[in-house]
């Protein structure tokens, strides 16, 4: 069969609409009953079921994963980065209180590769199910000449859904007094890989495949390590901490949630801060992993610089009153996340300061 004209300019639509078939069977896993038609229309229904709340309030953010994608391209392996990119997404918004309900996703790439595409759509099934999020379609697009050969990017958005009332603004609840928690990360989630890479691959002169042995691993496999989902362990301490909607005056046990990402402790937890009051984080409270010492001792970076670039081991801080800490803290570890009490909230102006 003569190719099409189109399949010789280096966009084949037969092919994407042969690989787009397999996507009923890869997206059951996130099924929820509010998803209305199917996957391949000309947009996503979900029909919200408003009787579960009094005044429903919906969240919404998009990310990517950043230079993160070199990695995978390096080491050929493209299972992970749909995980990143869901729970990144899902991260941002229970940040807010919120449960994510649909997610849907954009690939752009050169020349469309059955076998990178599938793996990627994995990642996406797997962390949707994960996080009870329906994957409810996406984009796939095809332009040769705009990427280099055999990469891609992806980007994603999510819906969620929070009660007014639960909404949590830490401008309004945080004050002196309280305390801060922090939850382990996995590694450098989706952030500082830029400046990660120059260290590792320029200045180090290592290779993705190259075994560390302060990191027991290669240092591509531990860069890949997948971005943790803290959604369904911040709703359980919600629902578990925070007074109901309908009692009188209530005081949360968990005043604000804030997701270190780009920007580190310096610049994300003074997102939920009202100006009266400063976050200090005390080093040394918690176990700095492997992957941020070898980063520190190796890259001619500032102490202060590496607060603000990575998350130094810490993906999600939570501020808490000070009299429910250490109940969270045994929650969390009950609910296999690993933990610690790393600082203080303290009269200020809206900053951070790690000491």
């Amino acid at each position: 069969m003569k190719q099409k004209a189109y399949a010789r300019a280096g966009v084949d639509i037969d092919l994407g609409n042969r690989v787009k078939a397999t996507l009923p069977q890869l997206l059951a896993s996130t099924h929820r009953r509010e998803v209305l038609g199917k996957v391949g229309g000309f947009g996503g229904l979900f029909a919200l079921d408003v009787k579960k709340y009094r005044q429903p309030v919906l969240v919404a953010s998009v990310d990517g994963v950043g230079t993160k994608l070199k990695i995978a391209f390096a080491m050929d392996r493209h299972d992970t980065i749909g995980q990143d990119l869901v729970n990144h997404c899902v991260n941002d918004i229970a940040v807010l209180g919120a449960e994510p309900l649909f997610f849907l996703d954009y690939l752009g790439t050169g020349k469309l590769e059955p076998r990178v595409f599938t793996e990627i759509l994995k990642g996406f099934a797997r962390a949707c199910a994960e996080n009870r999020c329906a994957l409810v379609g996406g984009e796939t697009a095809q332009m040769p000449g705009f990427y280099q050969p055999g990469e891609y990017d992806v980007s994603g958005s999510i819906v969620g859904v929070v009660e007014h009332a639960r909404i949590l603004n830490g401008q309004k609840t945080v004050k002196a007094g309280d305390a801060v928690i922090g939850f382990a990360s996995s590694g450098l989630h989706t952030n500082g890989y830029s400046l990660a890479r120059k260290i590792f691959f320029e200045q180090m002169k290592l290779k993705p495949s190259s075994r560390v042995a302060e990191l027991g691993n290669t240092i591509g496999d531990e860069l890949l390590k997948v971005h943790v989902s803290y959604g369904p362990l911040l709703q359980k301490l919600l629902k578990r901490f925070n007074s109901q909607p309908s009692t009188p005056n209530p005081q949360p046990g968990i005043r604000a949630l804030a997701h270190i990402t780009g920007g580190g402790f310096v610049d994300n937890i003074p997102r939920v801060l009202p100006k009266t009051c400063d976050v200090v984080i005390h080093k040394g409270t918690w176990p700095v992993l492997p992957i941020f010492q070898l980063l520190a001792a190796n890259g001619g970076v500032s102490e202060e610089e590496l607060y603000q670039v990575f998350n130094m081991g810490i993906g999600m801080t939570a501020i808490v009153a000070a009299d429910k800490a250490d109940a969270v803290l045994r929650f969390s570890h009950v609910q296999k996340h690993t933990a610690w009490l790393i600082g203080e909230v303290v009269k200020g102006r809206g900053g951070v300061r790690v000491a």
